[in-house]
């Protein structure tokens, strides 16, 4: 049994991780508004598709998470007063985008048309939306300090993890991400939404850039993880 999993073994979803499961609920039925409301239409395929999609994958990590790590839930729904400020900063600034995505795409698709793309990209968006989730996923199930603030949890003992994704990238849930957003424009058919897309690439960089300089300076163990694990979001790259 590994260390990840010992540990888990007698923790359960407390009030803190309810209360994240209603927040991610609630953002669904806010994304599925917002792409409508756009939309001018409730007649739109591609949203409903969209949405469903996502709450099926969302059943996928509750059922995964509540399994194998249920701490994971519990930590991301509490808000933390260590958090780094340049990542309140950031979180700021990136928090309206996907929402501006899904009102340019409902604009773009559906109410005005501005640009057209070939519906066989759906299926390449499909195929990026759920790899993000997989990825995702998998980062959340190995890491047990996957919360969503950038802190050094001394709270909680925090020590490198380096399996799963974190063999391969330092930063896995920052693909995840990225990979989310650029699916949904793909998904739902709209260049135009790549704009605030391509905005928040930018932010997640930077972000991804400072989270690990404050790892490196303050996570002991990190600097040696991260000579065998060389890169922090794209191999070869960077």
């Amino acid at each position: 049994m590994s260390h990840t999993e010992l540990r888990q073994s007698s923790i359960s979803i407390k009030r803190s991780g309810v209360h994240r499961i209603i927040q991610v609920v609630v953002l669904l039925c806010i994304q599925a508004a917002v792409l409508f409301a756009a939309a001018g239409t409730l007649n739109w395929l591609r949203a409903w598709a969209y949405i469903g999609m996502s709450v099926a994958l969302l059943m996928v990590n509750m059922v995964v998470l509540f399994r194998v790590n249920p701490e994971v839930i519990n930590q991301r729904g509490k808000i933390k007063s260590d958090t780094k400020k340049f990542d309140k900063v950031i979180s700021v600034m990136c928090a309206p985008l996907p929402f501006i995505m899904l009102v340019i795409a409902g604009f773009d698709a559906v109410r005005f048309q501005w640009s057209s793309m070939s519906g066989s990209l759906a299926i390449v968006g499909v195929a990026v939306l759920v790899s993000a989730q997989f990825l995702f996923l998998w980062a959340m199930a190995v890491n047990v300090y996957f919360e969503t603030s950038v802190r050094i949890q001394k709270d909680r003992d925090q020590h490198v993890v380096a399996s799963g994704p974190y063999q391969f990238v330092r930063h896995p849930g920052y693909v995840g991400f990225i990979l989310m957003h650029v699916g949904t424009p793909l998904f739902l058919g709209s260049w135009w939404a790549f704009v605030p897309v391509f905005l928040m690439v930018i932010l997640v960089v930077i972000r991804t850039a400072l989270e690990d300089l404050t790892l490196h300076n303050e996570l002991p163990g990190y600097t040696e993880y991260a000579h065998n694990v060389r890169y922090r979001l794209l191999p070869g790259v960077w």
